[in-house]
């Protein structure tokens, strides 16, 4: 399977990697040759300061010139090796530990989150090891352990997780499986919830402007998750999972060769949750009850020999909701004033196709091909509120690596195109939109690995609403000295906004919605036009003989237009071109350290600035904290003969005050303060591991049991002129408990 790992490592970079001239494995030697990757291997050129570090798979790629012979690999634990290189031939080396004692002292182990001193771009790398600190039944819980990512609650209904990132919001993130777009369009409400977390291999967080290969829609950053592959997972996966709330998931993977050349994966989810809870006595669910059904098939076509990797994913995913008063039965309420309540049924169908070649003769040059075509159709209401919307969506992006002269000049150049049709139904009124884009993109990449890397790309799109129009990117990476980097960005993003889609909690509400009378060709309204721009400072260090790193990052986004979505009338929702200013400022200081061998602490402080200009006046974004706290503790137990151990992790967040949009026309009953409470929750998971094939675990949720009190607005008369359930800066349902167990087959 490794061998298999070790072709990837070649073919993968025409699928979306940069690809240098040599490329290889670094594994562990041991007496079964089982081949185990070794993950932060220090490999590079003797008497240069030309160098890489392995990935959490081993794999590596370094720059190659015909001078370079001697090629260094160490790692903390191993005995340093010099291999002498003869030509840009892929390698895979065996790294022996320097003690054959039976009692190992670990001195260093694989990172769990990762972030490159050598790339331009600001990106962090989240392995699955870390994902599994969590319960990360889906995508959108897969950030309770990154201060990177914010995560909260849409609205008090529907149990939606939204995330943000330097202060925006998802719509603004360019999210993606694979580098294929993913959650966008009729998506955007609950895609993050439609990818399993036992699917997501690893997952790649860019801050600010991406690059251009991947489209014109990202502002704030990119969030890119990497599935699991057939012929690197194991053959045998189950994972079983069950909450206090009654939570009931199974995730089972199957993988298997059909041929030398091709393998094929069968990964099937199941969750469920029919319990109706309401703990808090406003008569409401705290959650949602649900039932999903998501199946993935993947082939993965390797041919190392005529310089060929393809994958092909089919995937289809049934999940249906129902939510609002306890009482409620849709059989018999459903567009009565009886009981409110509410139905979301969702179908969605993939299909997605990567091919990649690379010339055997001239490895530096690749091509890869990716598709992707979906069906998504969601059937819904809230209340009295009707929200149907169904999307065919196409994407096709070609992309050609090359060099120019040698390894430090590279270049990206390719085509993409985009196909949206988007039919909605809001209440009476029918919206219907065709959405193409017609796009070519070009990247050049200096790379002295030694000390700077600068990435400028530019891509222009024809649109069949926008036109013709230009979005530039700009990189750069900075090293003065040992373990630092310097980071810049500057970039322009563009992205017609989906108002009734990305903001589905207006319908569980009574406020009406108004739409500015405007030209525009979306609802009337304005393509969304931004620019972000970001500093950033990585800095390593060793304490006592402990490893450690700290970051500063600076983003801000100006928007040249925003659909302003206002609350500031509790009557109405306003979507409107913005008429003024609207930015947003995020500053982060984080540190990691590794306080003893097995013990590693995280710290972060995120300061935001988030400033839209309302009907009323310039006011902070609602429900957006201009402070907030984050640690995490990570410790685990020496490994026995057996591979048994324990793991302990804990997370704690804290919020300060978050202004609430305003109330003051209200009745005094319903009218709330100008600011929430502040808010700080504690999450913890103890995992017990048998051996390599067998684990449990156990894990709890705001385990400090810290509830909101009243989430929904006049929620004893819910058909009232007051109802409003988007107040919510808190857990509604308190402490939740889990326990799992995770069953491997090598």
């Amino acid at each position: 399977m490794k061998k298999i790992l070790y072709t990837l490592c070649i073919l993968l970079p025409m699928v979306g990697i940069a690809q240098t001239n040599l490329n290889g494995l670094v594994l562990e030697a041991t007496e079964t040759n089982a081949e185990i990757p070794i993950a932060g291997a220090n490999v590079y050129w003797l008497n240069t300061t030309v160098g890489a570090v392995t990935d959490f798979d081993g794999a590596f790629s370094i720059p190659y010139q015909p001078d370079y012979k001697k090629l260094i690999i160490s790692y903390v634990g191993y005995k340093t090796d010099t291999l002498t290189v003869q030509s840009a031939n892929p390698i895979k080396h065996r790294l022996q530990p320097t003690s054959a004692l039976d009692e190992v002292v670990l001195s260093a182990r694989k990172q769990a989150t990762a972030k490159s001193y050598l790339q331009s771009q600001n990106i962090m790398v989240v392995s699955s090891e870390e994902l599994l600190k969590a319960a990360c039944c889906n995508l959108s819980e897969s950030f309770e352990t990154n201060p990177s990512i914010d995560v909260n609650f849409a609205d008090a209904v529907s149990g939606t997780r939204q995330i943000k990132m330097l202060g925006l919001t998802s719509p603004y993130i360019l999210i993606a499986t694979e580098n294929v777009p993913a959650v966008r369009g009729a998506a955007q409400a609950y895609g993050l919830s439609f990818i399993p977390g036992t699917w997501v291999e690893s997952i790649q967080i860019t801050k600010g402007a991406g690059s251009v290969t991947n489209g014109f829609e990202s502002i704030a950053g990119q969030i890119n998750a990497e599935l699991v592959k057939p012929t690197t997972d194991l053959p045998v996966f189950v994972n079983v999972y069950a909450g206090s709330n009654e939570r009931l998931e199974l995730n089972t993977h199957l993988n298997t060769q059909v041929s030398s050349k091709w393998d094929t994966g069968l990964y099937v989810h199941g969750s469920t949750q029919n319990k109706k809870h309401d703990s808090n006595g406003d008569s409401f669910m705290d959650m949602p009850t649900y039932n999903q059904v998501n199946i993935m098939n993947r082939w993965q076509y390797t041919n190392p020999e005529k310089g060929f990797v393809g994958f092909v994913n089919l995937k289809y995913l049934n999940d249906d909701k129902q939510m609002g008063q306890i009482d409620f039965n849709p059989k018999t309420d459903r567009g009565t004033t009886n009981a409110w309540g509410s139905e979301i049924d969702t179908r969605r169908y993939e299909i997605a196709t990567k091919l990649g070649y690379v010339n055997p003769e001239i490895p530096y040059k690749t091509i890869g091909v990716q598709t992707a075509f979906s069906r998504h159709e969601q059937d819904s209401y809230f209340g009295l509120n009707t929200y149907d919307i169904a999307q065919n969506s196409l994407y096709v992006n070609a992309i050609y690596n090359t060099l120019i002269g040698d390894t430090r000049h590279k270049v990206k150049t390719g085509l993409s195109y985009t196909y949206d049709h988007y039919d909605e139904f809001v209440n009476t009124q029918d919206y219907e939109r065709t959405e193409t884009s017609v796009g070519g993109f070009f990247e050049y990449t200096y790379d002295n690995l030694s000390s700077l890397n600068v990435s400028a790309g530019i891509r222009v799109d024809q649109h069949n609403l926008f036109g013709f129009f230009i979005t530039p990117r700009l990189h750069a990476r900075y090293t003065p000295w040992h373990k630092s980097a310097f980071r810049a960005s500057v970039g322009r993003g563009k992205r017609s906004a989906n108002i009734f889609t990305e903001n589905q909690q207006i319908f569980a509400t009574s406020r009406t919605i108004n739409i500015a009378n405007a030209s525009g060709d979306i609802y009337g309204l304005d393509p969304e036009i931004a620019w972000n721009y970001g500093l950033s400072y990585l800095q390593g260090f060793t304490v006592f003989g402990r490893q450690g790193d700290f970051t500063l990052d600076y983003y801000r986004t100006d928007f040249e237009n925003q659909i302003v979505v206002d609350y500031e009338n509790p009557r109405t929702v306003n979507f409107s071109n913005l008429q003024g200013s609207s930015f947003a400022n995020s500053f982060q200081a984080e540190v990691n350290y590794n306080v003893l061998p097995l013990l590693d602490v995280r710290l972060a402080y995120k300061y935001y600035d988030v400033q839209t200009d309302y009907q009323t006046g310039t006011l902070e974004k609602p429900l957006t904290a201009k402070h907030r706290f984050f640690a995490n503790a990570g410790y685990q137990t020496r490994p026995s003969d057996k591979g048994a151990l324990w793991k302990f992790d804990a997370t704690y967040n804290w919020l300060s005050k978050q202004r609430f949009s305003s109330t003051q026309n209200n009745p005094v009953a319903f009218q709330l303060p100008t600011y929430t409470p502040t808010v700080g929750t504690v999450n913890m998971q103890v995992t017990k591991v048998f051996s390599p094939k067998f684990e449990v675990y156990l894990g709890g949720e705001n385990v400090t049991n810290v509830k909101q009190n009243n989430p929904i607005l006049a929620a004893n008369d819910p058909f009232g002129p007051n109802f409003d359930s988007t107040f919510v800066y808190g857990p509604i349902f308190g402490s939740m408990y889990y326990a799992g167990l995770r069953f491997k087959v090598n």
